[in-house]
């Protein structure tokens, strides 16, 4: 953000995120692909798209306002709402244990960030509401797992992105050697963040529920503590390290009833 606009950087990051999945998107289609699969799946990156852009565009207007504590407080609203569309929308009645880890994960997210909230900004209603569109998107992931096109449903996804992206950008300055020096960032997130995280993402869901996935992918915030304490000389108070015990705890909750029932 130093050197781009925020549509430009999502924009970037989604055609880089294309193209490196272009390889993978060609022999799926060969080996996997199926006429009367790809409508459908098609059909579901579409609205995957819609809601990954709505979010991460209400996420980055929220940041110009909100505070980081807020920020990272209302985004984690996912894990609570992940469950209530699963529900909506798939039918999969949540178990109590789920509940409980999803409170306990928000719970642990907010302490991670400070344990407190100051007066909501404009922004921070903004960010609320990316973590509904976050949450649908989850939701969407698990319901294209089934076709096994993880890396043409990706791709999709990201297009849809990067056109919607690309038209908001129009307004934002455009400049080569700009781009240039965001280059290492773009390269990485695109790739990495976007593309391969993603395409993980849309696999792991064939085995896990929206629910539940939701729950682990709140691990985010202790791997951005970790990274701070590595590659910044950051380190938890300790109410954030009860943060991160807390969501720590919750992926364990989560996991624990599957292993219960594999015994039985």
């Amino acid at each position: 953000m130093a050197h781009i606009g925020p549509f430009l950087f999502i924009a970037l990051r989604s055609w880089l995120a294309c193209l490196t999945l272009s390889p993978l998107v060609w022999r799926e289609c060969r080996v996997v692909g199926s006429k009367f699969k790809m409508p459908a799946m098609l059909s579901l990156a579409g609205y995957a798209g819609l809601a990954f852009f709505g979010a991460a565009a209400l996420q980055q207007m929220g940041l110009m306002t909100a505070s980081v504590t807020n920020s990272g407080f209302l985004t984690a609203l996912y894990v609570v709402l992940t469950p209530i569309f699963s529900w909506l929308l798939m039918g999969h009645r949540p178990a109590r244990w789920v509940w409980i880890a999803a409170s306990l994960s928000f719970v642990g997210t907010w302490l991670l960030g400070g344990g407190s909230l100051t007066l909501l900004a404009h922004g921070d209603v903004l960010v609320a509401l990316s973590a509904i569109l976050w949450a649908l998107h989850v939701v969407i992931v698990g319901l294209a797992a089934r076709f096994d096109l993880a890396a043409s449903f990706t791709a999709t996804q990201f297009v849809v992105v990067a056109v919607l992206a690309s038209l908001a950008a129009l307004r934002e300055p455009f400049e080569v050697e700009a781009i240039m020096r965001a280059g290492p960032e773009i390269l990485y997130v695109g790739v990495l963040s976007s593309a391969m995280t993603f395409t993980l993402l849309s696999v792991a869901m064939k085995a896990t529920k929206p629910a539940e996935a939701s729950v682990i992918l709140s691990t985010e915030s202790l791997f951005a503590a970790l990274a701070a304490f590595l590659f910044m000389k950051e380190s938890l108070s300790p109410i954030g390290w009860i943060g991160a015990a807390a969501i720590f705890s919750a992926t364990v909750i989560v996991q624990l009833p599957d292993k219960a029932d594999s015994r039985a």
